[in-house]
């Protein structure tokens, strides 16, 4: 039996309740660095994905600077016909130091041209003729909600992206860009999970549940330290509340029969949001795995002990 399927936002798409992230299965943010070797094992978690039963795969035009989505791309061309059976998302908006010019600065841009040109390069690297979900990825302060539109709006009608949607976005950003497109934002993808409570009180999820919008979460293992083997770094802000937390995950864990990591992966399914976790493990075994958070149905006083150690304090 495959994972459970749910609508993402309001569109006719379909994803697995659980999504596979391609930010970390190469192991090396320089492209010098991506030999033979590490393009294998991405192709294998590539295909442990496949195999598990994943749909909805992240990606990023900055995710090993390119190189992420050229070897999906490579992976797409070598099995014909799987592209039709999956969704693909993939972000643009982040400019590294020293693009174009030496002096650059690391910045975010949403230009027209920007994104017109990011879009193009990326069904390029993936080999493909369209984009499911194509999402600004962290908030352009310089944003022209109008000239976006504009650029959405061409690469709609160009046939090169179906959905758009957003990333790392507050409320009060997705609110103004959704003022100016004559289509729903589908998916709003920020850092949520147990060393992260903030969508939770902020509105983020609020928003998600008043406009459909799916959340999708990206590092919702905190980064691994959340899953199992993972240690709390020694120079976390809170750790002592995080080490008391991971040891309650383990508690709840054993009673339910499953791991660290697919607890914290079923506290985040439990939210009426319908949050889609980013799995973003290299090793085909953890993403396997991680596909049980799907069978578990968190009951409302475990999501609470857990939400509760998580805040470090009693709830008001």
């Amino acid at each position: 039996m495959g994972m459970q399927t749910q609508q993402i936002g309001t569109s006719e798409l379909r994803s697995t309740r659980l999504s596979y992230g391609c930010m970390r299965y190469l192991g090396v943010w320089d492209p010098a660095q991506v030999t033979p070797e590490r393009i294998a094992q991405s192709h294998r978690a590539i295909t442990a994905a496949r195999e598990a039963g994943y749909t909805l795969y992240d990606h990023a035009d900055i995710y090993s600077r390119g190189m992420a989505e050229t070897v999906f791309g490579q992976y797409l061309a070598a099995n014909p016909g799987w592209r039709d059976q999956i969704i693909i998302a993939t972000k643009c908006g982040i400019r590294f130091d020293g693009d174009p010019k030496p002096a650059s600065p690391h910045r975010y841009d949403f230009s027209k041209e920007h994104i017109l040109w990011s879009c193009d390069q990326s069904l390029k690297r993936l080999q493909t003729d369209r984009i499911d979900i194509y999402q600004l990825h962290r908030p352009d302060i310089l944003m022209d909600p109008a000239e976006v539109a504009e650029a959405f709006a061409q690469l709609y009608k160009a046939g090169k992206v179906k959905y758009f949607g957003v990333s790392n976005f507050l409320p009060s950003f997705v609110s103004l860009l959704q003022k100016f497109l004559p289509d729903k934002l589908l998916v709003n993808q920020i850092e949520v999970h147990l060393g992260r409570l903030d969508p939770f009180v902020d509105g983020t999820l609020d928003q998600c549940i008043a406009e459909k919008i799916t959340p999708l979460s990206w590092s919702p293992l905190a980064g691994g330290f959340l899953g199992e083997g993972g240690k709390v770094p020694d120079k976390h802000r809170r750790q002592e509340v995080m080490l008391k937390l991971v040891q309650d995950i383990d508690e709840i864990a054993r009673r339910y029969g499953v791991s660290r990591t697919v607890m914290a992966l079923a506290w985040l399914l439990k939210h009426p949001s319908k949050i889609i976790p980013i799995v973003g493990s290299s090793n085909p075994e953890h993403i396997r795995a991680a596909v049980k958070a799907d069978e578990i149905n968190l009951d409302r006083e475990d999501w609470y002990r857990l939400y509760v150690s998580a805040r470090g304090e009693k709830l008001p």
